[in-house]
């Protein structure tokens, strides 16, 4: 009993993967048609969709230890402008990854904190990291 349902597990299995499999093939007219094309985006791609932005990894990386003001973070990331810093750390707001918090109103201070959830992308970008380097990219 154990085989077969290991054996009709795997034909299950080669079923999906071959219905779901997004292919391009050609038609006898010589269009090409899409099969099985993705209705939304990949997990993949959804995840860069909130880590991809330009400078966004940056500035998590750049929070991981504590608290840090606006123009400190502007500073750490170098090329980027206080408007794409600002911008940036509006959409990671957005998002739930990091914390704006005011310490002083005049004049207006802001620090800016990684949140638990945007800690759990730390992994992420320190395999990233190690990949760039090991590869001298």
């Amino acid at each position: 009993m154990l085989l077969w349902d290991i054996k009709a597990i795997s034909i299950l299995l080669v079923t999906l993967w071959v219905i779901m499999k997004t292919t391009v093939e050609t038609m006898a007219n010589g269009h090409k048609k899409v099969i099985n094309p993705c209705e939304e985006p990949c997990s993949v791609e959804r995840g860069m969709r909130m880590l991809g932005g330009k400078w966004k990894a940056s500035i998590l990386w750049h929070l991981q230890d504590g608290p840090v003001r606006f123009n400190d973070l502007s500073r750490m990331l170098g090329g980027a402008s206080k408007k794409m810093v600002d911008q940036r750390l509006k959409e990671l707001e957005n998002q739930g990854l990091v914390i704006r918090e005011v310490i002083s109103d005049r004049p207006i201070a802001v620090t800016y904190e990684i949140t638990e959830f945007g800690r759990t992308a730390l992994d992420i970008l320190k395999r990233l990291k190690e990949w760039s380097e090991e590869h001298g990219i």
